[in-house]
C-alpha cells in the first residue's frame, strides 16, 4: 500500500523462497530486501497552558466527575453479575467467571465511540502508514526465516503466504505490538456501554471460554482496544472458530507461536472462501479516454476481456488468460486502478474496510518483491469528515438511494449508490465521495 514518493533504499540479494506467488514472475518474487535507515519517533505536549488555566475549575470538576462515576461503576458492577446465567450455559464454571471479573473495572477511554484509523483517514495516508519500507523489509525478512513453515502453510490452506505475512505486519508489525490492554476489561466495557453491545457481549463470554477449555491464561489475553489478540489479532469468537494446532501440542498458540496465528490466519482466509492458486488482483494502467462509468466495482469480466479492452498491468507483466476481476477505483477516475478478484473481498473478513483490504493487498505483493504503486493519489482532495459523509449518506438515501446503514463511512453499498447518482446528473460515474458531489446532492431535488 505504500505509494508515495520514497527514495528506494539499497538493496541486497533475497534467497529464493520456493512458494507459488500467483501473477509474479519469479525474478519479482525474489526480489532484493531493502535496507532500512534509523527512523525517529518525536512526541510533543502543548496542555500544559490549557491545564494551568483550567486550575481554578479542577475541585468542581473532579467532583462532578465524581458524581457521576460512582453510580455509572455500581451499574457496570451489576451488569458483570448479570452475565452469569449466560457463562453457566456455556459451560463456564463459577470459579473461572469470579476470578476474571474480579478487579475489572469500567475503561473511560471506551465508555465513548473509539475513531478507527482505517475508516476515518484518506486511504492514501493509511496506505502509506501501513506499507513503510520498514515494513517492507522485515516481512522479506520473515518470508526468509519463516520460508519452510509458511510454504507448509500454503501447501495446506491454499492462501497465498504473503498475504498472511501482510495480515500479521499490518495487524501486529509482525507481533512487535501485539496490544497491552487487558482484553476482558475491554470487551466488558464495550458490551456494557458501545453501540454493539450484544456483539461484545458474546466476545466477552467466548473470552471466557477460551479461559475454561484452558486455551489460554489470564495474564495472556491482552490485545487491541477491542479485545483482538495474539500475533495476528483474533477476536475471541475467531479464535474458537479458527485457530489451528498447527505444531500438534493440542493447543492453539496465537499468543506466543507466530507460526500458529500464521497458519490460524491463513485457516480464517480458506474458510471465508479464499481461492488458492489465484491472485487478489493488479494495478492496472488504462487507455487514454477509457470511460470508467459502466464498470460497476462488484462486476466480474474476464481477465480477458480487460486486456481486449485495453488495460494492462502496470508492472508490465501479461495479463492471465484465466480467472475473472472487477475494476476498482478507491480514489475515483484519477487515483491508481485495481483489478481485483473475489480473493481481494476475502481480505474483508479480517477488517471490513477497503484501505485496510488494499494495504494487506499491496503489503503483500511488496513483500513478494513488487515495486511501488505506478499511479497517484489525489492527495490534494480534502476528504470528507465523518459528519460529511453522514450527510451524504442522508442526501443519497434522501434521493431515494439505498446505502444501508448510516454511519458515516463511504462503503461499497453507498459507493454504488453515489454512481447512480452520478449516472443520473452525467459526471463520470466512479463512486467517489467528494466536497463538490455532497453539495451537488445538496442542491438536488
Amino acid at each position: 500500500m505504500r505509494r508515495s514518493p520514497s527514495p528506494s533504499p539499497s538493496e541486497e540479494p533475497l534467497r529464493p523462497i520456493s512458494w507459488s506467488r500467483p501473477g509474479l514472475s519469479r525474478g519479482q518474487t525474489a526480489r532484493t530486501l531493502f535496507v532500512i535507515g534509523a527512523f525517529s519517533l518525536v512526541a510533543s505536549l502543548a496542555m500544559g497552558a490549557r491545564h494551568a488555566r483550567a486550575e481554578p475549575d479542577r475541585p468542581a470538576a473532579a467532583h462532578a466527575r465524581a458524581a457521576t462515576a460512582a453510580p455509572q461503576a455500581e451499574a457496570f458492577q451489576a451488569f458483570l453479575a448479570s452475565l452469569w446465567p449466560e457463562a453457566q450455559a456455556r459451560g463456564i464454571s463459577r470459579r473461572t467467571f469470579e476470578a476474571a471479573i474480579a478487579g475489572l473495572t469500567l475503561d473511560p477511554g471506551l465508555a465513548k465511540p473509539v475513531k478507527q484509523a482505517e475508516f476515518v483517514k484518506p486511504i492514501w495516508t493509511y496506505v502509506g502508514g501501513a506499507v513503510t519500507d520498514r515494513r517492507i523489509a522485515t516481512g522479506r525478512e520473515k518470508a526468509r526465516e519463516l520460508g519452510p513453515a509458511l510454504a507448509a502453510i500454503e501447501r495446506r490452506y491454499g492462501v497465498d503466504p504473503y498475504v498472511v505475512l501482510a495480515i500479521w505486519g499490518v495487524e501486529t508489525s509482525y507481533g512487535a505490538f501485539t496490544g497491552e490492554k487487558d482484553a476482558l476489561r475491554s470487551l466488558a466495557t464495550l458490551a456494557f456501554a458501545s453501540e454493539r453491545k450484544d456483539f461484545f457481549r458474546n466476545e466477552f463470554l467466548t473470552a471466557l471460554q477460551i479461559l475454561q477449555e484452558g486455551h489460554a491464561t489470564r495474564a495472556q489475553l491482552t490485545g487491541s482496544w477491542a479485545g483482538a489478540m495474539g500475533h495476528t489479532q483474533f477476536m475471541p469468537s475467531s479464535y474458537l472458530k479458527f485457530a489451528v494446532d498447527h505444531d500438534g501440542d493440542r493447543r492453539k498458540n496465537i499468543w506466543g507461536d507466530p507460526v500458529e496465528a500464521l497458519a490460524s490466519t491463513a485457516n480464517y482466509l480458506a474458510q471465508h472462501g479464499w481461492r488458492a492458486g489465484q491472485t487478489w488482483g493488479y494495478e492496472v494502467t488504462r487507455p487514454q479516454g477509457f470511460d470508467v462509468s459502466p464498470h460497476d466495482p462488484r462486476a466480474m469480466r474476464p481477465f480477458a476481456q480487460w486486456a481486449a479492452m485495453g488495460l494492462r498491468r502496470a508492472d508490465g507483466e501479461p495479463m492471465p488468460t484465466g480467472g475473472e476481476a472487477a475494476l476498482y477505483l478507491p480514489a475515483g477516475a484519477r487515483g491508481p486502478a485495481f483489478l481485483i478478484t473475489e480473493n481481494f473481498r476475502v481480505i474483508r473478513a479480517y477488517n471490513n474496510s477497503q484501505a485496510y483490504m488494499l494495504s494487506v493487498a499491496l503489503l503483500s505483493d511488496r513483500i513478494a518483491g513488487a515495486g511501488p504503486l505506478a499511479g497517484r493519489w489525489p492527495t490534494q482532495d480534502k476528504p470528507l469528515s465523518t459528519a460529511q459523509a453522514l450527510d451524504l449518506q442522508k442526501q443519497l438515501q434522501r434521493l431515494g438511494y439505498p446505502v444501508g446503514k448510516l454511519d458515516g463511512r463511504i462503503g461499497e453499498q453507498a459507493q454504488t449508490a453515489i454512481r447512480a447518482f452520478q449516472q443520473r446528473t452525467g459526471v463520470t460515474a466512479d463512486g467517489y465521495a467528494t466536497h463538490a458531489l455532497l453539495e451537488q446532492m445538496k442542491k438536488t431535488r
